[in-house]
């Protein structure tokens, strides 16, 4: 560790005289991109890759016991000619985790010699192969075996980071639409949005951004369709690990029926429909029941506030005398309130947004809009409560990630168990980038990576260009580049070798 150390002060005091703000610069007489001629030549001994931060997360995975859960309780091969279970889920995985868009780019690793030295394999399974083993997944039972193996592998890594037990762990559901122009793939649907494809159901856990549970769905299916019992594993898997929890979801899943049982684990906030009972409800409370909503700003000014720049779209949609809905001020007001199907009484938080209506410069009508928030929560005050709903919208970063950033939801395949499992597969690429935030020393450090998106982490993480030498039973990732987050990735590394194998 010390001579990494020394390399990267080095190298780290290199690129800072470089960049040196304070130097002076005269006007210079050429550009600053000046390399010229360009030869290229071919390595005929040194073999690289460009993806070395692969080889920590390949050793993460082995310790914490990740492959040999998948071997053992995963039976979909019956001989082993040559590729085991866990080969074909980490060669889908680390196709998405090296930054692959689909299953095409398999190749592109499959046919240098150099990644599979890194990996110490002989060889990996192609494209055709990895989308003929989704297809193996012929029954939901074997899909659900397969997370089960990655929650194992979950709470391995939870024992060992000093971010747990959370002190309330925030669990956020919801579902979104993954359409495809396939016409052949089974068990697609069409949306009420006129979109054929599929409807995931997405059970995430807010403080590491870890994706917990999975689970595709005919696009027709409504978005809490089987949400319950996801839930209630979600909490279970959860429990061990924090000294709370809270559930979190808009108003699909606010499903009243199992309210009394989620209050008994924890705690919950769900968003509430503006029906008639309730927009009654609201409309019967007193004047001064009513408290100005006050929102935290989005930031802090670090230094001076600054001149706002003018709004360039409210400008266009005056001019052209759009209708605008613009808000002048919030309120918010609690009654207890007990739905039809619950034995309990909880608190209902109500959000009176009071807008103006306009086109053009003229105010056509104001217009009073309630939003509904239902939850167990008793010590927090109202706008706390409204604040930790809305948090909630954080989920939507993460679905984005997923469909965009290790494309887990492209369905590739050609029907709703295999894109299940595809999707599964290609997900644990962005879990495995949180469980290596979560073992990240510094906890500053952490906390930035597992904020931070896919293709941040790939381009600071993972591609790290690296001499692969094999030499005395080792296989040697040799560092060649430097970026400001080497420093934290080898405290990472020496931290993942000492944990004690599954």
């Amino acid at each position: 560790m010390r001579k990494y150390r020394k390399i990267l002060r080095n190298r780290k005091a290199r690129i800072e005289r470089r960049l040196d703000p304070t130097k002076r610069w005269s006007d210079q007489p050429a550009p600053m991109l000046t390399a010229s001629p360009i030869h290229y030549e071919m390595g005929d001994k040194a073999e690289a890759i460009t993806c070395g931060g692969l080889g920590a997360i390949h050793q993460m995975v082995r310790k914490i016991g990740l492959i040999d859960e998948i071997d053992r309780r995963l039976p979909l091969l019956k001989v082993h000619l040559p590729y085991h279970e866990s080969d074909h889920v980490l060669n889908v995985c680390y196709n998405a985790l090296v930054g692959g868009k689909c299953l095409e780019d398999i190749e592109l690793r499959r046919q240098d010699a150099t990644f599979l030295k890194a990996l110490g394999a002989q060889r990996i399974p192609d494209p055709t192969t990895s989308g003929d083993f989704t297809r193996r997944f012929k029954h939901p039972d074997r899909i659900e075996l397969l997370m089960d193996c990655i929650n194992v592998a979950r709470q391995m890594v939870w024992r060992q980071s000093k971010r747990t037990p959370f002190d309330c762990a925030l669990i956020d559901v919801d579902g979104t639409f993954a359409p495809t122009f396939g016409e052949c793939k089974q068990g697609m649907d069409y949306s009420y949005k006129g979109i054929w494809g599929y409807h995931p159901l997405i059970v995430s856990l807010a403080n590491t951004g870890e994706v917990l549970t999975l689970v595709n769905r005919p696009a027709s299916a409504v978005s809490h369709e089987g949400s319950a019992s996801r839930i209630d594993d979600a909490i279970a898997l959860v429990q061990p690990f924090a000294k709370r929890t809270c559930l979190r979801g808009d108003t699909d899943f606010s499903l009243t029926a199992n309210f009394d049982r989620w209050s008994d684990h924890g705690d919950f906030v769900f968003g509430m429909d503006a029906h008639e009972k309730a927009v009654n409800i609201a409309d019967c409370l007193p004047k001064w029941a009513w408290k100005r909503l006050k929102r935290k700003p989005k930031y802090g000014v670090a230094t001076q506030k600054r001149r706002r720049p003018e709004n360039v779209k409210e400008q266009v949609v005056r001019d052209r005398e759009f209708e605008n809905i613009r808000l002048i001020s919030e309120d918010v007001a609690e009654v207890p309130y007990q739905p039809t199907k619950c034995r309990k009484t909880y608190r209902l938080v109500i959000v009176r947004k009071n807008l103006s209506v306009e086109r053009g410069e003229a105010t056509l009508f104001p217009d009073i809009r309630y939003f509904f928030y239902i939850t167990t929560l008793r010590y927090r005050n109202p706008a706390k409560v409204v604040e930790l709903a809305n948090g909630r919208c954080d989920q939507e970063n993460v679905i984005e990630q997923l469909k965009n950033g290790v494309n887990a939801m492209r369905m590739p395949v050609d029907n709703l168990l295999s894109n299940w499992a595809y999707m599964v597969m290609t997900a644990l690429a962005w879990n495995l980038k949180a469980w290596f935030a979560l073992l990240v020393p510094d906890r500053g450090r952490s906390e930035e990576l597992l904020r931070t998106e896919f293709r941040h982490f790939l381009n600071v993480i993972i591609q790290i260009p690296c001499q692969i030498i094999t030499k005395g039973r080792q296989i040697i990732y040799r560092v060649l580049g430097y970026n400001s987050w080497l420093s934290d990735f080898f405290s990472t590394w020496e931290r993942i070798r000492r944990l004690q194998p599954a």
